[in-house]
């Protein structure tokens, strides 16, 4: 992926990702696949600092009984309050990390992902952050980590490795992203590949 101008990308993806009305038809469809699965959205978070576009994740916390320890985006399970998988990645994102909704200005969404283990069905919600991320306040309880990482690094092939695993009859490709101390995987992995090909498509 290219270094490109913050406000030609942030154009770019809100042409290229699905609107939420979009997003439902392809969530519907998932659905009748697997109508046994719980729903959840996560937010991907894009803001511009030092003149290029981080995305923002969170390492959670090593007690919880789920991916304790491992990388993630904010987000979890749809309340049900919630109107929509946007409200609900925006409504995580402040719970966990004190994101302010207001500040957000969602571009799009990207085509739900299936985790066969944990069996979520979930919304990545893709996201600009035009005044910058603001003050941040995680939730301990969950979150351990905020950690704050420049696109164009994770685009770099040198930090990328696949695997291909089979479960339940079917064989699909985990994304491994090594960045530093921090291992990208499994969903977060998948959406994070989803987001990156987009932007490479978008920078030609």
């Amino acid at each position: 992926m290219k270094r490109q101008d913050t406000r030609e990308t942030v154009q770019r993806l809100r042409s290229r990702l699905f609107s939420v009305e979009q997003a439902q038809t392809l969530m519907g469809a998932v659905e009748g696949q697997r109508p046994g699965a719980r729903k959840a959205a996560v937010l991907l978070t894009l803001f511009e600092q030092d003149a290029n576009l981080h995305i923002v994740f969170i390492r959670r916390a090593s007690t919880l009984r789920s991916h304790s320890g491992e990388m993630a985006f904010p987000g979890g399970g749809v309340d049900p309050t919630d109107l929509s998988a946007v409200m609900t990645a925006l409504r995580e994102a402040q719970e966990e990390i004190g994101l302010e909704p207001d500040r957000v200005d969602v571009l799009g969404l990207l085509s739900p992902v299936f985790t066969v283990v944990s069996n979520y069905l979930i919304t990545p919600v893709v996201a600009f952050l035009p005044h910058g991320l603001g003050d941040v306040r995680l939730q301990t309880s969950e979150v351990t980590e905020l950690v704050l990482v420049p696109l164009h690094e994770l685009a770099d092939p040198a930090i990328l490795r696949t695997e291909e695993w089979k479960r339940v009859g079917l064989t699909r490709t985990v994304y491994f992203y090594d960045y530093g101390p921090y291992c990208i995987w499994g969903a977060t992995g998948r959406m994070l590949n989803a987001l990156l090909e987009i932007l490479e498509t978008a920078g030609e």
